[in-house]
């Protein structure tokens, strides 16, 4: 409801893919994965917010996959209920994370190699994902195209938010694709220049 962007990132060599924040559509991601013949191997979750993790209990159980959740959004993902009354949906099945998604973790499938970079703001746990060998940064809702993540919601603070955009995801080359949760895509020199969150 929220068309929050779902990233399949896929080696078919290797035959092992990753998932990023599957918020629903879990027939429509099996379907891609068995089409190109890919394991996952890593369920992975930007911020514990619905709309990015009410697929990912019902993925685990379809695939086995571990999901990796940075613990300080354990708050905000007990708080699901919540999260579903607010939107008038109803509420996903959601269980424990297998891992933390911490500072420096690198998650991997295949050829693909990222790194966890935690920026909190939008939630206290958002996490951005960096995969430097393909110039790829998905930036969950911390930052978007002409935008950055809202902060109007528990675990939101809007100092906080700025101080991981400059101090971290503005550090990365312009040429960074960067696939934000909602809307297209864009790339860090872009926001660096036209962003008016960033533009002073």
């Amino acid at each position: 409801m929220l068309q929050c962007n779902c990233s399949i990132l896929g080696d078919s060599d290797a035959g092992e893919a990753i998932v990023v924040d599957p918020g629903d559509d879990v027939a429509r991601i099996l379907a891609v994965l068995q089409k190109h013949k890919l394991r996952l191997s890593q369920i992975i979750i930007t911020h514990a917010h619905i709309d990015h993790v009410g697929a990912a209990s019902a993925l685990r159980r379809a695939t086995g996959a571990p999901i990796f959740l940075n613990q300080k959004d354990l708050a905000l993902l007990s708080m699901m209920d919540w999260q579903a009354e607010f939107l008038g949906v109803p509420t996903p099945e959601i269980e424990a994370p297998d891992a933390d998604a911490a500072k420096g973790l690198i998650v991997a499938a295949g050829n693909w190699r990222g790194e966890v970079l935690e920026t909190p703001g939008h939630s206290q746990g958002s996490i951005c994902l960096y995969f430097a060998p393909k110039s790829l940064l998905l930036a969950g809702d911390t930052l978007f195209a002409g935008g950055i993540g809202r902060t109007d919601l528990p675990g939101g603070d809007s100092g906080q938010i700025m101080r991981s955009i400059e101090g971290t995801l503005m550090q990365l080359p312009d040429s960074t694709i960067v696939v934000p949760g909602h809307g297209p895509e864009t790339t860090i020199g872009e926001e660096r220049e036209f962003n008016p969150f960033l533009v002073s």
